[in-house]
């Protein structure tokens, strides 16, 4: 057993019996193939919650000053996180992100950047739209509903694929694209 499906299974231990997780639209996510997997972003379990509720190993960017800890650097390699500077082109982590699309695997991103302090969706960053249009991935969004407090539920929708053939195809912006996927996110949001 590798960490993090060791990980995962302590995890979800964990928080199971504190939160009531509603899981809904999994069978939305693809088998196999390349999977760019945004969600919307309202506490620091977000990454743990999607890691356990997802159908497939999720590699998740996170912030670099995570691998900066004395004990977290050692971790989240092994949990298939790889850092990201946030506030600027951070040119080695797209290269990363982009390899493990290109190689079938499954990135998640929380395009809005930090945590929504409000719990509204804030307006997303265009490294979403970057994956989305230089990797032939399918685009999932997703949308975590809280708040986390014990014993209350917590909703996470995953939803269809987004449609990027015709964005793709015209060469849209990446800020355009992100705009696209953080209304997929919304919507669900809307409708849950």
């Amino acid at each position: 057993m590798n960490l993090y499906t060791f990980g995962k299974a302590v995890v979800t231990v964990i928080l199971t019996p504190i939160y009531r997780f509603d899981v809904i639209g999994r069978e939305h996510f693809p088998k196999e193939g390349g999977v760019l997997l945004c969600a919307n972003h309202i506490d620091n379990l977000d990454p743990p919650v999607v890691g356990m509720t997802a159908p497939r190993d999720v590699s998740f960017m996170a912030k670099a000053e995570l691998f900066d800890a004395p004990i977290l650097k050692h971790i989240m390699p092994k949990i298939k996180a790889f850092p990201v500077k946030r506030g600027m082109s951070d040119r080695e982590a797209l290269r990363r992100g982009l390899a493990l699309l290109k190689e079938g695997n499954v990135l998640g991103l929380f395009p809005e950047g930090t945590r929504s302090r409000d719990g509204k969706l804030k307006k997303g960053l265009a490294g979403a739209g970057f994956f989305a249009l230089r990797s032939n991935s399918a685009v999932v969004p997703c949308a975590i509903i809280g708040p986390y407090k014990p014993f209350k539920r917590v909703k996470v929708i995953y939803g269809e694929p987004i449609p990027m053939d015709e964005l793709r195809e015209r060469k849209a912006s990446a800020e355009e694209t992100t705009e696209l996927i953080m209304m997929h996110i919304q919507r669900l949001i809307d409708n849950h």
